[in-house]
């Protein structure tokens, strides 16, 4: 009894460590679909640490916005570059040159040729929200005293019962004519843009009371824009704001 009781264990043993091995031998070994979902996986990871720098926040007007806070090294043009860029840009304008300087001492990310292309596509929006009556987009770009100035023109124009038909053909030329840096880190540039609009009045019945919608006409309008950037912190919102209007001499 003894010895088929020690020989049933024996052959249990042995079917047990059979397995066992069989088991292990299948665990342990990585098939052709394993290495090809790791592969996907680390090719998908690749991809996604690839794509995620390029992606930024970028609808405002004045200035391309970024959402880190990115060092003068890593935009491609060295302080020294933008210096030379804007002595040519400033020409026999000392005074200009050294309060563009000046800004660029606080903020070492500014560039001229940067500014007025966010500035001539805010000159853009500005005329048409105000021409369409949008004070959302206005609100945007515009400093609080300047909106208030452009809601009333706007809302006493909704009074008389007037609509603006306007189309917007283009900006010829748009100059910095000064800038400065206040004592409190505020920046402010003016420029002069020369555009040309096809721009009309019309009352309530469409008739055209001002203006005339067949002939491009010929607009010069002198804007200041504005922006804080006395701290690191300020400097983070790259935005410009319209805070002053004049008309040419």
């Amino acid at each position: 009894m003894n010895g088929e009781i020690n020989l049933l264990t024996l052959l249990s043993l042995i079917v047990a460590i059979i397995a066992i091995l069989k088991l292990r031998s299948v665990l342990g070994r990585k098939t052709g679909d394993d290495d090809e979902r790791i592969e996907k996986r680390r090719r998908e990871a690749s991809a996604q640490r690839t794509a995620t720098p390029s992606q930024a926040s970028d609808k405002v007007v004045a200035l391309p916005r970024r959402d880190r806070d990115v060092e003068p090294a890593e935009t491609g043009v060295s302080v020294a570059e933008v210096e030379a860029k804007i002595k040519s840009f400033a020409g026999e304008d000392t005074a200009l040159a050294t309060r563009l300087m000046d800004i660029l001492k606080l903020d070492t990310r500014f560039d001229p040729d940067q500014f007025l292309r966010g500035a001539r596509q805010a000159y853009e929006m500005i005329v048409t929200a105000f021409a369409e009556g949008n004070r959302r987009t206005l609100r945007d770009l515009l400093s609080a005293d300047v909106l208030d100035s452009f809601s009333r023109a706007i809302a006493e124009r909704e009074q008389r019962g007037q609509v603006i038909d306007q189309s917007f053909v283009g900006i010829n030329k748009a100059d910095i004519l000064e800038a400065e840096v206040s004592s409190k880190g505020i920046a402010s540039i003016t420029v002069r843009f020369v555009s040309q609009l096809i721009s009309a009045t019309r009352d309530k019945a469409g008739n055209v009371v001002d203006g005339d919608d067949t002939r491009i006409k010929d607009v010069t309008d002198i804007w200041t824009f504005s922006r804080d950037i006395s701290s690191k912190e300020a400097r983070r919102n790259l935005n410009w704001k319209l805070v002053g209007t004049q008309a040419p001499n």
